[in-house]
C-alpha cells in the first residue's frame, strides 16, 4: 500500500536521532526530542490550493527540516510517517 499525498501536502519519514560521544560510541535517540529532519518519501501534485498557484519544491529523496509541532504522525504497514504541508517545511538539507 502507498501513501499518496493530495494538494501541497508532503509524506516524510523522519530520520533517527542518534548521538555520538567524543569517543564514537554511537547512543540511540530514544530519550530524546524528536528530531525535525525528515526524508520526503512522496509529494502531492501542487496546483490550486486555497485559490493560490502552488508549484512543489522538494522532491522524493531530498532531506528537510520541517516545524517542529506540524503534521499527521501516521502509521501504515508497520513504519510511520509524517504528512506536513509543503509551508510547514523550513529548509532542503543538501
Amino acid at each position: 500500500m502507498n501513501l499518496v499525498p493530495l494538494g501541497d501536502r508532503v509524506v516524510l519519514k523522519q530520520l533517527e536521532a542518534e548521538e555520538t560521544t567524543k569517543s564514537g560510541i554511537v547512543l540511540p535517540g530514544q530519550n530524546k526530542e524528536k528530531p525535525q529532519q525528515a526524508e520526503v518519501i512522496a509529494v502531492g501534485p501542487g496546483g490550486m490550493v486555497d485559490g493560490k498557484e502552488v508549484a512543489m519544491q522538494v522532491k522524493v529523496g531530498d532531506n528537510v527540516i520541517y516545524s517542529k509541532y506540524s503534521g499527521t504522525d501516521v502509521k501504515l504497514d508497520e513504519e510511520e510517517y509524517i504528512i506536513v504541508k509543503q509551508s510547514d517545511i523550513l529548509a532542503i538539507i543538501k
